[in-house]
């Protein structure tokens, strides 16, 4: 889990971007605070492969979780919140 509370943009796109370029997991998930921060990570899962969703915890606490895309899924398009 990547802890980016308090951090604004573009430092968590930031940080999850180097996680991936150095792990290269099939899920990750962002901790923030701040609906902008979410919707960044989810263009930047978008564009690096992944399906990006969120769930606010409470009014300080966003989870964004990145789970890697199919192929079929690439071509389907967006999925931010379930």
């Amino acid at each position: 889990m990547i802890d980016a509370r308090g951090l604004s943009c573009p430092q968590p796109v930031l940080l999850i971007k180097s996680a991936v370029e150095k792990t290269h997991e099939s899920q990750y998930t962002l901790l923030t605070d701040n609906m902008p921060c979410v919707e960044n990570v989810c263009r930047f899962a978008k564009s690096a492969g992944y399906e990006a969703e969120y769930k606010k915890q409470n009014e300080e606490v966003i989870f964004v979780d990145m789970e890697t895309l199919s192929e079929e899924e690439m071509l389907q398009g967006d999925s931010y919140e379930r």
